[in-house]
């Protein structure tokens, strides 16, 4: 089957016939929504695991320490007479200098202001200025407030950030160069397409926030993306096992059994094939076997974290000693499948199962105590409402954990899509990465409580035997076969540091490995797109600063020093393994039902089926030596 090719944008903005276009759309999605609003009324919607009394408390507390603190707002009010008389002065000095004015300066990185028009056009400028000043001004003194514990000033500082960014002269028509530019000259089209564009989210989105933020017709899961060659051989009620084709003739003897996050599919270790990391894998001579984790709904409401283990990485494991005849894996884990893996880890050792012979955290917490501005969401208030939103429909949507990790970043995640789509009244370019993250998944209500209480709220994983899985406590420190671990210096999920400090909760050698940019683009980084860079320091039992400060750089990918680890836990080579001569009949082809969210396709009662006509495989080829930068 030819692979779908990633549709591109079309060449006119905003066609002739826009007008028509748009009306038409706007009233059939309109109709639609009007119905479904209606019937939403009389059925009831579902349960909104949103706690205002968590937001609302430290906002309440607030207020009682301003009423005692009557220096605080003092010391507010003259730095807001400063600030004034700052920019009243700077305004006067750009206007004889016919410079900017330039009181103020955004975030690195806050796109809103790019145009050229918030420096150059005066009105523009004194807006930017002024909004910026402003939302300075609330922040500081928020911050001057005294005997505030650190959680309800970091609650106050977000949800501050959230109502100062939905204020932001960007999101209005009138206060929007750019916006305002296109209104001039498409008169207007494109707003009538920007309410059309709105209508028609709000018809077909779900969750509190149903905007697009790829094409959804741009891709599909099977074809240009997840179309690594590779066939299910394994499935339970949680997971379906991939088994990738190889690529070489030989491949190493200790297969390497991929853990990912359940909270969104297990595509983005394979985004088609200039990023797929799976592929990569394959290219490197492993043999490599994935979890696909299913999308829970009520049924699977009391699957617990425990029954992840074990109908996960458990039972891929004993699958994979069926299907290949080798005991002994490798083992790599991706955030929450991270965080399983070196649960799994401890409770095989707990129990003197070696068959584990390494393993690789990517972005993965093994340490909560610093979880960045998601500890905004955890707290009894927070965790209580979720839970009983929870009890009524038996999982937590996709939607909100979604809305939440948006929320981190909400000018670039939320806003911007705002303006494009509404405002612009644009399409939505593809993007394979936000395409697989509006592809969010369900969480069962066990699993998912217990994930919330144990790790984040009382971070108990970090404590020998605070947490006991399937009858046994578990203890990270007697995981002692050697680890690596890759974390994104801007990683605003799991934070690096955390990462690294979790790192040293187990028992035996790490290897840290530092990589640029983010949560995903940190790791899904393939050595031909020579990015980001990483840092390596082999003390790994340092402080976070001082292994910063002594940590070499180095150029691009950091792909080929996991390969060069990698090697020493290969076990030797032997010849190349192909599913459909495994000892477990092949279900169906790779990507599997459950990523398609189909129902699971009956097991065949062969053993085997036919072999296909196979081409002959390439020679594995060593991944090149990274290039150090700098010492």
């Amino acid at each position: 089957m030819s692979k779908k090719p990633v549709k591109t944008s079309p060449a006119s903005e905003f066609e002739p016939n826009v007008v028509r276009r748009s009306l038409v759309r706007a009233g059939v999605h309109g109709g639609h929504l009007l119905k479904r609003t209606i019937v939403r009324r009389l059925r009831g919607g579902p349960p909104n695991p949103t706690s205002i009394k968590s937001i609302a408390k430290p906002f309440a507390t607030l207020t009682g320490k301003l009423t005692t603190q009557p220096d605080t707002l003092a010391f507010a009010q003259m730095r807001l007479i400063k600030d004034t008389t700052s920019f009243w002065a700077g305004l006067l000095s750009s206007r004889i200098s016919n410079k900017p004015l330039a009181v103020a300066e955004p975030e690195p990185g806050d796109g809103r202001f790019r145009d050229q028009a918030w420096d150059e056009v005066t009105a523009f400028n004194v807006i930017k200025q002024a909004y910026l000043l402003s939302n300075r001004w609330i922040m500081e003194t928020l911050d001057d407030v005294r005997d505030l514990d650190d959680h309800d000033r970091r609650k106050l500082r977000f949800f501050t950030s959230q109502m100062t960014d939905a204020m932001a002269p960007s999101n209005f028509i009138l206060s929007n160069p750019e916006v305002l530019r296109a209104t001039v000259q498409t008169r207007g089209r494109n707003l009538l397409r920007g309410l059309a564009n709105l209508l028609r989210d709000l018809d077909e989105g779900k969750g509190p926030m149903p905007f697009r933020m790829s094409d959804p017709d741009a891709f599909t899961v099977g074809d240009n993306l997840a179309n690594t060659p590779g066939d299910v051989i394994f499935q339970n009620e949680l997971m379906q096992l991939i088994q990738y084709r190889p690529t070489t003739d030989t491949v190493h003897r200790r297969p390497l059994l991929v853990i990912p996050p359940w909270i969104n599919k297990y595509y983005i270790l394979d985004l088609g094939e200039r990023k797929s990391f799976i592929r990569y894998w394959v290219e490197q001579g492993h043999t490599v076997f994935v979890v696909s984790w299913v999308n829970p709904g009520p049924e699977l409401a009391h699957k617990s974290f425990e029954d992840y283990m074990l109908e996960g990485p458990v039972a891929a494991m004993d699958a994979i000693e069926r299907a290949t005849g080798e005991r002994e894996v490798n083992t790599v884990g991706y955030c929450i499948g991270g965080t399983l893996l070196g649960c799994t880890l401890a409770w095989l050792a707990a129990r003197g199962d070696d068959r584990v012979k390494s393993a690789t955290f990517l972005n993965s917490l093994m340490d909560f105590s610093d979880v960045g501005d998601l500890e905004v969401f955890i707290d009894e208030d927070a965790i209580g409402k979720i839970e009983k939103a929870m009890a009524k429909q038996g999982y937590l949507e996709g939607a909100s954990m979604a809305t939440a990790f948006n929320m981190l970043r909400a000018n670039s995640l939320i806003w911007s899509f705002f303006v494009n789509n509404y405002l612009l009244g644009r399409d939505t370019a593809p993007f394979d990465l936000l395409y697989w993250n509006c592809d969010a998944t369900r969480m069962p209500s066990a699993m998912h409580s217990f994930y919330l209480r144990n790790m984040y709220l009382h971070n108990r994983l970090r404590e020998p035997g605070a947490i006991k899985l399937a009858g046994t406590p578990i203890d990270l420190g007697k995981i002692t076969i050697p680890c690596y671990f890759a974390s994104a210096v801007e990683d605003h999920i799991a934070p690096w540091i955390s990462c690294y400090r979790g790192s040293r909760n187990l028992g035996g050698p790490v290897r840290f490995v530092l990589g640029g940019s983010g949560h995903i683009a940190g790791i899904i980084n393939p050595p031909d797109r020579k990015k980001y860079g990483y840092r390596l320091n082999d003390d790994s039992n340092l402080d976070p600063e001082a292994w910063l400060e002594g940590a070499r750089q180095f150029e691009g990918s950091w792909w080929p020093d996991w390969v060069a680890w990698a090697e020493q836990f290969g076990g030797g080579e032997v010849k190349a393994r192909h599913s459909e001569d495994g000892n477990l009949p092949v279900i169906e082809p790779a990507p599997g039902a459950y990523v398609r969210n189909e129902p699971a396709p009956p097991v065949p009662a062969a053993k085997k089926r036919p072999k296909a006509p196979r081409k002959k495989a390439a020679t594995r080829k060593k991944a090149p030596a990274p290039t150090k930068v700098s010492q």
